[in-house]
């Protein structure tokens, strides 16, 4: 009954994103390969006997918001790839549904960004794509690049979650990595990585308010554990779920060692960890660094040499005080000039001029005789 909703559902979500069923993603060629069919379109009940050994498929691609299924098979002469094609909400629910997919054991697929498989079996991610293949014993999944670049055009770029980056690198179980935004995908992810008793911890994290997790297992020479990583939109939402964690972890993992850590908007918890000094490591090697500043960019100023400053200060007074002179000079020069052309008509007129007498002689003031 579930499974015809589901159905049922995803068709709606089809016929509501307009997309045609005559407008194949996958293309009719790419390098040597020549599709053998045209492509089909699958429902998800199709899927059945290839994801039973994946509790909760069915339920983690609705979450993740399924739009398309396609299906085409290509051939190169005797060797034959089978691809499936799975359109996605967007880049973030296509990383959640390719990391599902992944299994410890698998390996580097090699075609760049988010890839992996087995030797005949390989996944990866574009965008909101997620393909899945299929390969022939003497068949490479290198023969896949070309695939890559012509799907690539017809993907949505928006970048992945920046959580998946907080990983540590060093000792981490390659195919082990799982990504949740949503509680079907944070059950399946805990249950993959043998959390059975913690995946009910989905209901306390807090998706509906943004919430991101990403785990991993980690195995090295001095122990082993896996790490999970909830991320929010902001340091106060962490601070609060972190109550709500620190109630709802089981009893077995307190006794074995489980604490919820806060730092800024991640929390983190060591599940199964060998020892406490394992554990400690692993959360003091969390790729997460708080920035609550932002720099403008700017110049760096640098003082000239001492030397050039005192030549600069001489030259540029000698010069001002020359252009004083000189200007002085030349409006002196030009006075003079005009009181000996025109006495008394241009500078110094007699009825201008006022003087303050004293009256200690009877002479009377002649302002001539002040020049």
């Amino acid at each position: 009954m579930y499974r015809t909703l589901l159905g049922c559902s995803l068709a709606g979500t089809l016929c509501a994103l307009g997309v045609a069923a005559d407008a194949p993603l996958l293309p009719n060629q790419f390098g040597p390969w020549q599709a053998e069919a045209p492509a089909k379109t699958l429902q998800v009940q199709a899927l059945d006997s290839e994801w039973a050994k994946w509790p909760n498929g069915e339920r983690v691609l609705a979450e993740a918001g399924l739009s398309r299924i396609e299906q085409r098979t290509y051939r190169n002469g005797d060797d034959e790839i089978a691809l499936r094609l799975f359109v996605m909400r967007d880049p973030s629910s296509a990383f959640e549904v390719y990391t599902f997919m992944l299994a410890p054991g698998m390996t580097d697929s090699g075609l760049g960004g988010e890839s992996g498989g087995s030797a005949h079996d390989a996944r990866f991610q574009l965008g909101n794509i997620v393909v899945q293949a299929k390969i022939s014993p003497k068949a490479k999944a290198e023969g896949l690049r070309e695939l890559l670049t012509a799907l690539q055009a017809k993907t949505d770029q928006t970048p992945l979650p920046p959580v998946k980056d907080y990983l540590p690198q060093r000792g981490r179980t390659f195919g082990s990595e799982k990504y949740a935004l949503g509680p079907e995908g944070f059950r399946a992810a805990m249950s993959s990585l043998g959390q059975d008793a913690s995946k009910d911890l989905a209901d306390a994290v807090g998706f509906q308010n943004g919430a991101e997790a990403m785990l991993a297992n980690y195995r090295g020479e001095h122990g082993s554990g896996v790490l999970l990583l909830l991320y929010y939109p902001n340091p106060q939402l962490a601070e609060q779920h972190l109550h709500h964690l620190e109630q709802a972890l089981p009893d077995a993992a307190k006794r074995a060692g489980a604490t919820v850590e806060r730092k800024a908007s991640l929390l983190y918890v060591v599940f199964a960890a060998t020892s406490a000094e394992y554990a400690q490591a692993m959360r003091d090697a969390v790729n997460y660094e708080t920035q609550v500043t932002w720099n403008e960019p700017g110049q760096k100023a640098t003082d000239p040499p001492i030397m050039l400053m005192m030549y600069k200060i001489f030259l540029f007074t000698g010069l001002f005080l020359g252009v004083a002179t000189g200007v002085g000079i030349a409006f002196g020069g030009f006075r003079l000039i005009i009181k000996r052309m025109f006495p008394g008509k241009v500078f110094d007129r007699p009825q201008d001029i006022e003087v303050l007498q004293l009256g200690l002689s009877g002479k009377k003031i002649d302002p001539t005789d002040m020049y």
